[in-house]
């Protein structure tokens, strides 16, 4: 068989090798555009030695809102609706409750005129469905209704609620050297029982809202039991002290979706630096939802001005994404 000359050798390497690196694609479920462009050209800038914009490997470090920005946030946060859940488990328990505000009225489903003091209202579900107990307890508790629950309108369980293109995000993040971290405002060890297995991202590595927690010894074992006291509120301007109390470096990414991520935006992004910030905005009222500036549940409304002003990726559901939801 005669010798091929090189550059024919060069030219068949590119021919073979062009299939294999067009399906390639960190992120399948991303639509070409403006969005995608700009995280791959973040990413592959951090992560390049030869790049002007390369960063450490340990300095790499990815912060992700929860509600909104990795699963849904409609009709209302999952975790109120866990607690709504637990009151009606509750309640023989609980006669008082039949007459007692804001309980009585969850137990007729009127949820408008049980929460009309706002977040004075849900304290006060949460501390009444999530404490007295144990923290191995209160998991258990998640872990089955998480197993057995299901979304109000959708049908489905909470943790197919999850979008496959965020999905995609945490992993190609990860496959260059990043640290991927939740800071959320839902509880701290809600979040905990599903993220290792839904995200990939452990329970070392979520940062959240916490109750106060009192350990003691019972029949020589070691626990801890949950109070129905609230410790920190990692929400707003809470969330770029969570990341320094409990992460103790400053993200150069941080992905949110609504006034509540605002500040960990700012934090992450305002600096000069290598950085990345984006927002999820949800225009899909087709596959998922459409609200931003009057919702109740996720408002985007000073956050998108920001993005607008500092120039932050802002992700359009419907037209990035060519699907929304993980399978």
């Amino acid at each position: 068989m005669p010798c091929m000359p090189s550059r024919l050798l060069a030219l068949a390497a590119i021919l073979f090798a062009a299939p294999a690196m067009a399906q390639d694609d960190p992120l399948p479920s991303w639509n070409e555009g403006a969005s995608k462009q700009a995280i791959i050209a973040f990413v592959e800038g951090v992560s390049s030695e030869a790049s002007a914009d390369f960063v450490d490997e340990a300095e790499r470090i990815a912060v992700f809102d929860n509600d909104g920005t990795l699963w849904a946030e409609q009709p209302a946060y999952f975790q109120l609706l866990f607690a709504i859940d637990r009151v009606k488990a509750l309640a023989p328990q609980h006669p008082e409750w039949q007459t007692q505000e804001p309980y009585a009225s969850i137990l007729k489903g009127d949820l408008k005129t049980a929460f009309a003091n706002g977040e004075k209202d849900v304290a006060a579900v949460v501390g009444a469905t999530h404490a007295g107990m144990t923290t191995d307890e209160f998991a258990a508790v998640v872990e089955e209704w998480l197993a057995t629950a299901r979304h109000p309108t959708r049908d489905v369980p909470y943790t197919q609620m999850t979008y496959q293109p965020m999905l995609e995000l945490l992993a190609y993040l990860r496959a260059n050297g990043f640290k991927t971290f939740i800071v959320s405002g839902g509880g701290i060890d809600f979040m905990r029982v599903f993220t290792e297995r839904v995200y990939g991202v452990p329970p070392q590595e979520v940062v959240g809202s916490a109750g106060k927690l009192k350990f003691s010894v019972v029949d020589g074992r070691p626990i801890l039991e949950k109070l129905p006291e609230i410790d920190f509120v990692d929400d707003g301007p809470g969330k770029p002290v969570g990341i320094q109390m409990h992460i103790g470096r400053k993200p150069i990414a941080a992905f949110g979706n609504s006034d509540g991520d605002l500040q960990m935006l700012q934090y992450t992004c305002l600096p000069p630096g290598p950085d990345f910030c984006l927002y999820v905005h949800h225009t899909d009222a087709k596959r998922e939802w459409a609200y931003d500036r009057q919702a109740t549940f996720g408002k985007l409304d000073k956050g998108l001005d920001a993005a607008a002003i500092n120039g932050w990726t802002l992700v359009d559901m419907a037209k990035d994404w060519k699907t929304v939801f993980a399978k």
